[in-house]
């Protein structure tokens, strides 16, 4: 008997004035599993993705996160969702060029109130296991793409969330660099049970997962079993 999904997805729809993002949207993840959401450009995945964090909220249809559902939250419980629970990378890293990249990474904890002290200690940890500390007292400008997509991954990272939102995190790099990073987000994310849900339209990335989602039109058109 499978456990219950930690995430779940049922039936969204979104529109952005007069084009249908999201028609029927449903979606299941499971605690410590890979989804890879995959199709071409416009198809909704990102959009998917950003219902299934609770940074987008649907016209109809419900998210639901370990039994809660996000709609039915408070703007500020989501918000603290999203800073504890939830990882995000994204494309272009955004990390906060004001910062060195531990502090970068030592953000989310410092806004949860974690004192620096403690907060820098964990993200200098989170440093090393992603191959970064070279760049820890860097600014993100002062660091190469394949270095400040793994600061982002371990920004990510640095609260053990149980999820982790990933969206093209290889988008911006090269091949190599690309597959140090889905190497080293896939193993770090393994070794702390969060879930991944991966938005790419790479083969080679979508690799990593242990199920693929096809995004099409709006609709998640194929699923692989879940186990």
């Amino acid at each position: 008997m499978l456990d219950a999904p930690l995430l779940t997805a049922d039936g969204l729809h979104l529109r952005f004035g007069e084009t249908q993002a999201l028609n029927d949207a449903s979606l299941q993840v499971y605690a410590g599993e890979v989804v890879a959401l995959m199709g071409p450009s416009g198809s909704g995945k990102s959009t998917l993705l950003h219902c299934l964090a609770g940074i987008l909220t649907p016209d109809s249809g419900h998210v639901t996160y370990d039994g809660r559902l996000l709609s039915q939250m408070p703007d500020v419980e989501r918000s603290a969702l999203r800073r504890e629970e939830f990882g995000f990378v994204f494309q272009f890293g955004q990390l906060v060029p004001e910062l060195t990249c531990l502090e970068n990474v030592a953000l989310p904890l410092r806004l949860a109130g974690t004192s620096r002290r403690a907060a820098e200690r964990t993200a200098r940890d989170w440093l090393q296991r992603l191959e970064v500390t070279d760049v820890a007292d860097k600014r993100p400008g002062q660091a190469s793409g394949g270095q400040g997509q793994r600061v982002a991954v371990a920004r990510a990272l640095v609260t053990s969330p149980r999820v982790v939102f990933a969206d093209e995190p290889t988008g911006a790099l090269d091949s190599l660099n690309g597959e140090r990073v889905m190497q080293l987000l896939i193993a770090a994310a393994r070794d702390t049970g969060a879930a991944v849900v991966l938005v790419t339209h790479e083969a080679r990335v979508a690799a990593y997962s242990d199920r693929e989602a096809v995004v099409r039109d709006g609709r998640v058109r194929e699923q692989e079993p879940v186990r």
